[in-house]
């Protein structure tokens, strides 16, 4: 059987604001949930937890985005501002139609470029990295036709 990404997942502090953010540059809400008890600490090795998901796809269906607000135990503190050589989770990247409009969008939303330009590669594609909710690290490209 072939491996296939079930979903990318991150946590937040302010789980309405990253709902919106997200939405805003094109995901969709497919559910939001209460995970918590004693099964939830077995996977995840923290014990009894309580934590609330919204879990996001895209509208092509084939990628899922989990938010994760963690309300027990007490979030620890990551490298959210961390520059991009940083070891570990990196960023999420999404391929979008108009870049100059997406950072239009995200820019109502505190969205900034962590560069001071798009740039492009090659013929291509168009990219950017911006920092989203909570200094999230997320990557915009747009395909060049």
């Amino acid at each position: 059987m072939p491996v296939t990404m079930n979903n990318v997942g991150i946590v937040v502090e302010d789980l309405p604001a990253a709902i919106e953010f997200f939405t805003e540059l094109g995901l969709e809400l497919e559910g939001r949930a209460m995970v918590e008890g004693e099964w939830a600490g077995r996977v995840t090795g923290l014990g009894d937890q309580r934590v609330e998901i919204a879990m996001m796809r895209t509208p092509d269906g084939h990628s899922r985005l989990e938010l994760s607000r963690f309300l027990v135990p007490q979030v620890l503190a990551g490298p959210r501002e961390a520059p991009v050589n940083t070891l570990g989770y990196l960023r999420v990247m999404f391929t979008v139609d108009d870049i100059d409009d997406t950072l239009a969008r995200l820019g109502r939303y505190g969205a900034q470029l962590v560069s001071s330009e798009v740039v492009r590669y090659e013929d291509v594609y168009r990219l950017c990295y911006i920092r989203g909710p909570e200094g999230l690290l997320i990557g915009l490209a747009e395909e060049l036709r």
